[in-house]
């Protein structure tokens, strides 16, 4: 038998990251394989203690609804997967522990590092969301000196989300306040670092659409949507439209399969194919 990494989830049929890792296996020519696999809640505790006595297993990537579901199952945590409270990557160590991983954040993170790489004298945020993904991201931007506006449909699960992951002054707000037009007097002058955040699954396909109006986006905002099905989502074409810098959900899926890749086989996915890679998940 071949290693093997998979990915879980329910429903699991419309997970890009098989064709991604597969993709990387084809290129590197390595013997290994990776599948997707449909777990239930229910079953969730099962799987692993079949898959913790597979020699062959070497991991998992964990999606929707198990990021928080699958921590009481795991031996151990790395840091970052327990500053965040949400695992996306099950790894098997030589010693056979099972250690949940957040490589979300680095995927989140990845696409704007050249953006971030610059000095901004005000850096913002606007969330729309508070599930597990926005966890990941609230972490991550907080760490890069943003001030956060985490909008929700709960405002007290925002506040708590925001107090238990970011340190300093953050704000919350309902998510119905963004679909409403406003006339506010945003910063204009160069040097400030805007960007406007789908970290919901509203707008997937068979969910309803996200309400978001662009008056709420500063001038020279980015719009980033880290929703894969569809990949042009209406608020990402809403955004160009109205003349922003866009960011797609491959780039944040690629980005944290590519640091889970290492860990299951051992070597660096070869991002030198990415163009390729897109194409083929997008044809």
């Amino acid at each position: 038998m071949k290693p093997y990494a998979e990915v879980i989830g329910d429903p699991i049929a419309q997970s890009k990251s098989p064709a991604i890792h597969g993709f990387w296996i084809e290129k590197l020519g390595i013997e290994a394989e990776y599948r997707a696999h449909h777990v239930a809640s229910s079953g969730l505790e099962g799987y692993l203690v079949e898959r913790r006595g597979d020699p062959d297993w070497r991991g998992c990537n964990v999606t929707m609804p198990h990021k928080q579901a699958i921590i009481p199952y795991l031996d151990r945590m790395e840091p970052l997967a327990k500053r965040v409270g949400a695992v996306n990557t099950v790894v098997k160590a030589p010693d056979g522990a099972l250690v949940g991983r957040n490589t979300d954040v680095a995927g989140f993170l990845e696409p704007l590092r050249s953006e971030l790489s610059g000095t901004h004298f005000f850096r913002m945020a606007r969330i729309l969301g508070t599930g597990g993904a926005a966890r990941a991201i609230v972490a991550g931007l907080a760490k890069e000196g943003f001030t956060l506006v985490l909008a929700g449909r709960n405002t007290d699960k925002a506040r708590a989300l925001l107090d238990e992951l970011a340190e300093g002054e953050h704000h919350v707000a309902p998510l119905s306040h963004f679909a409403e037009v406003t006339d506010f007097a945003f910063d204009d002058r160069d040097g400030c670092c805007d960007l406007v955040i789908n970290a919901s699954p509203l707008g997937m396909r068979g969910q309803p659409p996200l309400p978001f109006d662009w008056s709420h986006a500063p001038p020279g905002s980015i719009a980033y949507d880290i929703v894969t099905d569809p990949l042009e989502t209406a608020f990402l074409k809403s955004a160009r439209d109205a003349g922003l810098q866009t960011i797609d959900g491959l780039s944040m899926l690629i980005g944290q399969a590519a640091a889970a890749f290492r860990f299951f086989f051992g070597t660096e996915a070869p991002r030198e194919h990415d163009g390729e890679l897109r194409k083929r998940l997008t044809s």
